[in-house]
């Protein structure tokens, strides 16, 4: 399975039709390099094709592997301990390999630099002998003699430095001063005529027999190249000449000029050593040496480059550079050794450690991942293994202790699911308590919005029609929210309902209705339980509206800009027996509005604390008074929302307009 979970689709049948054409590719130019020959006509061109091919599979493997590799946390970890604790000690150790090339590298070119200016300096040591010996002898002695003797003794003594080396006297001093410079008296160096090279001393002698030029000559041979640097291994000297950039194609371009080989000096009889162990590997060597190029008599240029290449032992240049330390050299190496093998020891130690502990937490990470299938597929009883006292172990202990609450939160919900079936049942059932159908009395119009707080609501409003031209106006607050809320108010709704509707109701006085309904009440509920009340009966043929306010906010009779507040009555319903209730009337002109309310109306409150209130109500209710009352009742909700500026309702809000013509 996947990491979505759907099944894996095999992999010969996820190829594309490009991915198998570029699998034959990668066979054919497999094919081609191995048992292909390099000289045939197309040979190149397949291997080529093949090379292409096996990158594009292996990016093509990488996009579909990628996914399924490093879903798995523990390959997740294991790619990261390879980045963050393998791969850098392997980049240092490459790093340290070619740093090591490197300074390996120029210890053999100062090595080889050095000989050969040491060799160099006992030209110059042994032209200076000569001239000051040719100044101390005598006129009158043979030169020829004397000069043949000096030159078999140097070149005796320094037949093991430098072979062959040639003494001359008489030098012409014009070739001396071309070389040398105006002014100087010595010349030692290297010099190029043609492709041969030569170390030379030259020095001025002014002897009893006159003033002559000693010139000391080495050519640089394959047997001179046999001493130099006896640490290294093979040397290769190229000797190069300058030529005119557009001239020859295959010249070096070096320092603003081009240079090209004239010819090579190689050592034939010294050969690279045998490796003393696979951390002994060669070393390829370069270094430029300076020498002075003649054309003919003249210089052509001073310090005209000369290349000259090398391989060596690292093994070889240690011994050179131990070679202070005498036997203890042999320590030393070994104490190198000893800190490597111990470095590669605490590697393995911090690799072991690390997988320990990879599989520590991928075990974990498993059993969690396996009981969060089981859980998903319904099983709640399932509780992981907690065998460590760890974060680990506490998210094991978390992971059982959440099992245990979402079992307990679904029996729970369960309960709450019955709960909310039977609340909307109540609010089925409070919905059909409400009027269904307002009353038709020629000359009112009638107008009710009622808006729970929660799901049921604790206010109450009716309308009864009790003959032609008498209609009941009825609002009522319960204590307290919901179905208890919602029940208290179906008995008062019940209570109120069988007065009125009895003959001689319509003769009933407002304070004896609401007497009645008091008694009702504390008699029928307990002493925490309570309403306001509010009735009103309007007779149209005599304009007379009698009502009974009982504990209820004073409800609203507006005409011309004018209004007054309909407050007589006494106390609540449900708290004393037997409370004598006051009936007030009022005779309403014509085009008056009548508005009766709930406390959810007025008591809203807005960011700085204060409530919207009777006065803002009766305000709004002015401003629309000419409007049908579904507009005025419209806009008096609106007002008291705009003036929380929060939609939600702290308490049921009701409110009943009736236009009275």
């Amino acid at each position: 399975m996947t990491a979505s979970g759907k099944p894996q689709v095999s992999f010969w049948k996820s190829l594309s039709a490009l991915d198998w054409i570029a699998l034959v590719a990668c066979g054919i130019g497999l094919l081609a390099g191995v048992w292909g020959t390099t000289g045939r006509p197309g040979i190149g061109l397949l291997r080529f094709l093949g090379l292409i091919t096996v990158f594009y599979l292996l990016y093509r493997f990488w996009t579909r592997w990628r996914d399924q590799l490093l879903w798995s946390l523990r390959n997740r970890l294991f790619v990261a301990y390879m980045f963050m604790g393998i791969l850098p000690i392997i980049l240092l150790l490459i790093f340290a390999s070619l740093l090591g090339q490197i300074v390996y590298s120029q210890l053999g070119a100062y090595l080889l630099y050095h000989d050969l200016e040491d060799r160099l300096e006992m030209l110059a040591d042994s032209s200076a002998t000569l001239a000051a010996a040719e100044a101390s002898v005598p006129s009158s002695l043979n030169s020829d003699t004397f000069e043949r003797a000096l030159a078999e003794q140097l070149e005796e003594k320094q037949q093991r430095f430098l072979p062959g080396l040639n003494v001359r006297y008489g030098i012409d001093p014009r070739q001396f001063k071309e070389i040398a410079g105006n002014g100087a008296r010595s010349y030692t160096g290297i010099l190029q005529r043609g492709t041969q090279l030569h170390l030379v001393s030259m020095r001025e002698s002014d002897s009893p027999r006159g003033w002559r030029v000693i010139e000391l000559t080495v050519p640089v041979t394959s047997d001179f190249l046999e001493g130099v640097a006896p640490d290294l291994g093979p040397i290769d000297i190229t000797v190069a000449e300058t030529v005119e950039s557009d001239s020859v194609r295959s010249s070096v371009r070096i320092g603003g000029k081009d240079y090209r080989a004239v010819g090579r000096i190689v050592t034939k009889r010294r050969a690279l050593l045998p490796a003393e162990s696979w951390l002994d590997p060669v070393v390829d060597g370069f270094s430029q040496l300076k020498c002075t190029y003649l054309d003919g008599d003249k210089v052509r240029e001073r310090d005209h480059p000369v290349f000259a290449f090398f391989k060596a032992r690292r093994s070889q240049l240690n011994h050179r550079i131990f070679a202070s330390l005498g036997e203890l050299s042999d320590a030393k190496t070994s104490q190198l050794k000893l800190f490597g093998a111990f470095f590669v020891i605490i590697e393995l130690i911090a690799l072991l450690i690390g997988i320990r502990l990879t599989r520590a937490i991928t075990r974990t990470i498993s059993d969690l991942s396996s009981a969060t299938e089981a859980v998903q597929e319904g099983n709640l009883s399932m509780r992981v293994p907690v065998q460590r006292r760890d974060q680990l172990g506490m998210l094991g202990e978390s992971f059982n202790s959440m099992t245990g609450s979402i079992s307990r939160l679904i029996t729970e919900q369960k309960q709450l699911q019955r709960l909310e079936n039977e609340i909307s049942i109540a609010r089925e059932v409070q919905e059909q308590l409400f009027p269904q159908n307002f009353p038709h009395v020629e000359g009112v119009e009638i107008e009710a919005i009622a808006r729970a707080a929660r799901s049921v609501s604790g206010d109450y409003y009716d309308f009864i029609q009790l003959t032609e031209n008498q209609v009941v106006f009825a609002l009522a607050d319960i204590s307290g929210k919901g179905i208890s809320a919602a029940l208290l108010m179906a008995s008062l709704q019940a209570a109120l309902r069988s007065q009125l509707l009895t003959p001689g109701s319509e003769n009933l006085s407002t304070a004896e209705l609401v007497g009645r309904l008091n008694k009702h009440l504390v008699r029928n509920t307990g002493d925490d339980r309570f309403a306001t009340f509010f009735v009103g009966i309007y007779d149209t043929s005599s304009r007379i509206l009698r009502y009974t306010n009982a504990g209820h906010l004073p409800g609203l009779c507006l005409w011309d800009g004018k209004g007054k507040h309909l407050d007589e009555g006494g106390i609540v319903l449900g708290v004393v027996d037997d409370y004598p209730y006051r009936e007030g009337c009022v005779e309403v002109p014509r085009d008056a509005v009548f508005i009766q309310y709930s406390d959810g109306l007025v008591e809203p409150e807005n960011a700085y604390g204060e409530e919207f209130g009777v006065s803002r109500l009766e305000a709004a209710a002015q401003r629309v008074r000419q409007a049908t009352p579904r507009k005025i009742a419209e806009a008096l909700m609106t007002a008291a929302e705009e003036w929380s500026g929060s939609p939600e309702q702290a308490d049921d809000m009701t409110v009943i307009v009736a236009k009275l013509k």
